[in-house]
């Protein structure tokens, strides 16, 4: 079992690092929110004054923040404080170049490090079954598998520096894509008089088939998992889907990918972002593509 400074308790940090404690793991976090270190606290995780105190005597550092500036700038942080042999490892969803500068910094400092991004949600975070798009050396990657599997059900091995991060933002361009098409046909389905469980048995078993049909389904009663079912509390927000739809354009910009779909999801949800649904399950846009066809 390893000695891990985990620093971003957050909605997903939070329960990755409680479920390293439950796996035996001697778990310190630091956070910037309150309430997010007492609930970490009440989990099991020592809790740390500072970002730079929780890496002392680590032997894995794991972030989970906001963005690719608070990455860069949390491991220009702590890095002075982290031991010889500590691994590195990011589980935020960020830019490909600051993956990359993270990297660089923590080479700089003669450290392992991996960028190992997630699928899941809260859901899979509380349930340990996350998966983990991971980019880093082969070396860096044997070391940090065992830390993540008590955190995920699938670890992936996607290649070299800033690949976990590519990997996620190709992933989710999709799910956002299809989130989209599969409201698009529940709202048509409904302007059609059939109903959502039959347009399901139908769709579920043919080619219309997809996690986001099956699994996550966008309308109450097919699958009483779906936040569809909890008045689409997230599960994974309409501005995270936002921000990493962002994240796929900026990248596809930068590589000259052309992504027209991707952009266009883009759009919609920032519209629904802007309409207030920001914290609103990103299944909900279904609501959304219904009132477009009130207008």
């Amino acid at each position: 079992m390893a000695k891990v400074a985990f620093i971003g308790l957050g909605n997903m940090g939070g329960p990755m690092a409680a479920n390293l404690v439950k796996a035996g793991h001697q778990v310190t976090g630091f956070d910037l929110v309150p309430a997010s270190l007492d609930a970490a606290k009440a989990s099991g995780v020592t809790i740390a004054g500072s970002a730079a105190e929780s890496v002392k005597g680590a032997e894995v550092v794991i972030t989970m923040l906001p963005a690719g500036k608070h990455v860069v700038a949390v491991w220009s942080e702590v890095l002075p404080s982290v031991a010889k042999g500590t691994l590195m490892i990011d589980c935020s969803t960020i830019d490909v170049d600051s993956a990359r500068q993270a990297h660089a910094l923590a080479t700089k400092s003669s450290l392992g490090s991996v960028d190992a991004p997630v699928s899941g949600g809260v859901g899979g975070a509380t349930a340990a079954s996350l998966t983990f798009m991971a980019g880093g050396t082969a070396q860096a990657f044997a070391a940090a598998k065992p830390v993540l599997e008590a955190m995920g059900k699938k670890i992936v091995h996607c290649g070299e520096a800033g690949a976990g991060q590519a990997a996620k933002i190709c992933n989710n361009m999709i799910l956002g894509i299809s989130m989209i098409g599969v409201s698009e046909a529940f709202a048509l389905a409904e302007k059609l008089g059939l109903s959502h469980q039959a347009l399901f048995d139908v769709a579920s078993t043919s080619s219309g088939q997809c996690w986001s049909l099956t699994t996550y389904c966008p309308v109450p009663g097919p699958v009483p998992t779906s936040p569809a079912n909890n008045d689409y509390k997230p599960g994974f927000a309409a501005a995270l889907m936002l921000k990493d739809l962002r994240l796929s354009q900026e990248a596809a910009k930068a590589s000259g990918a052309a992504t027209p779909l991707g952009a266009h999801a883009a759009e919609i949800y920032e519209t629904f972002d802007r309409a207030g649904n920001g914290g609103v399950d990103f299944s909900g846009i279904v609501r959304h593509l219904r009132a477009l066809g009130q207008q």
